[in-house]
């Protein structure tokens, strides 16, 4: 998709269609004797073009548009404007209206008129007191995530993807340019790391992930090296080959190294993504309702691979490396059992109790091996457990920190994205339930805070070096179309992670 700015006025754009926000600009604050009726929207065009004003005033008049938020209203050769089309589309409440709500509505607006066949559209900028940087790049964002559809292999499938995008901004826009670029960059890496998601494990083998990752790398000119089983043995990477030894598919180790001249020497930031191509549950089998959609449980590891392809392109001077552990968790003669015992990259030993509590024994080398290789800081992202959802619903992802230092960085990256996320707690009292009788820990303890136990269990890999899991297992897939974006894969923690990682840049 092309996305270009522009300082027309926008009723002289000549467009397929000109889409303008709606604010509901309701006061919640009323006198006593008003408290009992319901609010009327009020709602307001968010153009300070008179005549898309005019054009727009009948049917805001009517009471047919109220503001709410993915609300669309399609006018037809509206008087007074050189666009064929107006798309009114609502984003809510004014006074909550931020970066991240534009973000949707662009998304919505892209999906109404993707579906109508329409190719191009202009976009005008809301003037609500958003800077004018993070709006354009908010836009950018929302329209590629909404131009994103994952029906890969139907056979009557319908071209329906926007090829143009115009942003309609005041004043001249080129200051605007590189909030635009990079909020491409950032968008088309979100997609590409959905695109992995999306495609059935078949298809996505550990093997073709790794060679995916070895393309993009040439592409932006990251560093890359791939390794097979051979390489996870020598290393003594026990957990993760106690995963992989059930399946006929070999593991793929990945590894990404982003090396920029002028980094700062003292920080290395370690990102590691947990890669199981399909997991079936391994002997600890799932039950097979719903099982088809654990060709996402390798949703962590797209993600640290669209977040690499990201910074290789918007370049901040920090030194960055990302491992991969690309895996299937498959039943067979050769899986690991209940009660098995793995000697862990780090030495410590783990009792098996389930073998579907796969990703935190990938995800434990895979942090060892990321302070064998030097980084000081150190966030890995996993599709871990169904208790985070059970947690926090499908809304938020988790958030887990072992340094309040680290986590405030992240945070800030995170409310810049625009993504929800909800802290969790790390408290040693917790440690108990890693007990084992027989080895060093177990790799699964109660149902009852079942992703605290998992964090407490990753966080005796990390050690001592500043950590943060994001568990996503709930997040990185939706469960049903939105306004704004496809059911699928959602790409989420990619757009916290470049805004985190670019913090760091010297």
């Amino acid at each position: 998709m092309n996305t270009n700015l522009s300082s027309s006025v926008s009723s002289q754009l000549e467009t397929d269609c000109l889409v303008v926000v709606v604010l509901d600009r309701t006061e919640k604050d009323r006198s006593e004797k008003d408290r009992g009726e319901k609010d009327k929207p009020a709602p307001s065009l968010e153009s300070s073009d008179t005549n898309v004003s005019e054009a727009a005033k009948d049917v805001i008049s009517s009471g047919e548009v109220t503001g709410k938020a993915f609300e669309t209203t399609l006018l037809h050769r509206p008087a007074g404007l050189k666009a064929k089309r107006l798309l009114l589309v609502g984003g809510g409440k004014a006074k909550t209206f931020s970066a991240a709500e534009l973000r949707k509505v662009a998304g919505a607006a892209v999906r109404t008129l993707k579906g109508k066949s329409i190719r191009s559209f202009a976009f005008v900028l809301p003037e609500n007191g958003i800077p004018a940087d993070d709006g354009v790049r908010a836009i950018v964002e929302g329209a590629f995530v909404g131009n994103f559809d994952p029906d890969y292999y139907k056979s009557d499938r319908k071209d329906q993807k926007i090829d143009a995008v115009t942003i309609v901004v005041q004043g001249d826009p080129s200051g605007l340019e590189s909030a635009m670029q990079a909020g491409r960059i950032v968008a088309e890496s979100q997609n590409f790391a959905r695109d992995l998601v999306n495609e059935p494990s078949n298809h996505m083998t550990p093997t073709t992930m790794a060679e995916r990752a070895k393309k993009m790398a040439a592409e932006v000119s990251l560093k890359c090296e791939t390794y097979g089983a051979d390489k996870i043995k020598e290393l003594k990477m026990g957990a993760f080959w106690g995963v992989a030894q059930g399946s006929d598919e070999p593991p793929a180790l990945i590894v990404l190294r982003y090396e920029p001249e002028g980094a700062a020497k003292d920080v290395h930031l370690g990102l590691v993504g947990k890669g199981v191509t399909f997991d079936t549950g391994g002997i600890s089998i799932k039950p097979a309702d719903g099982m088809e959609k654990m060709k996402y449980d390798m949703a962590g590891a797209a993600t640290m691979i669209g977040v690499m392809r990201a910074i290789a392109l918007l370049k901040p001077k920090v030194k960055v490396t990302a491992i991969i552990c690309a895996t299937e968790n498959m039943p067979s003669g050769k899986a690991q059992k209940p009660g098995d015992v793995q000697i862990a990259m780090s030495g410590k030993s783990i009792e098996i109790i389930n073998t579907d509590a796969e990703g935190r024994l990938i995800l434990a080398d895979g942090l060892c091996y990321a302070r064998q290789l030097g980084c000081t800081h150190l966030v890995d992202a996993a599709t871990l457990t169904g208790a985070v959802a059970v947690a926090l619903g499908y809304v938020n992802a988790g958030i887990f920190a072992s340094d309040d230092q680290m986590y405030e960085r992240f945070a800030t990256a995170n409310k810049q994205a625009g993504e929800k996320m909800w802290r969790l707690p790390l408290d040693d009292d917790y440690k108990e339930n890693l007990k084992s009788n027989i080895a060093d820990m177990v790799n699964a303890g109660s149902r009852y805070g079942g992703a605290i136990f998992a964090a407490m269990f990753l966080k005796e890999f990390a050690e001592d070096t500043p950590w943060i899991h994001l568990d996503i297992a709930g997040t990185a897939w939706m469960e049903e179309n939105k306004p704004w974006i496809a059911k699928g894969p959602s790409g989420i923690a990619l757009r916290s992670l470049v805004e985190f990682v670019r913090g760091w840049s010297a």
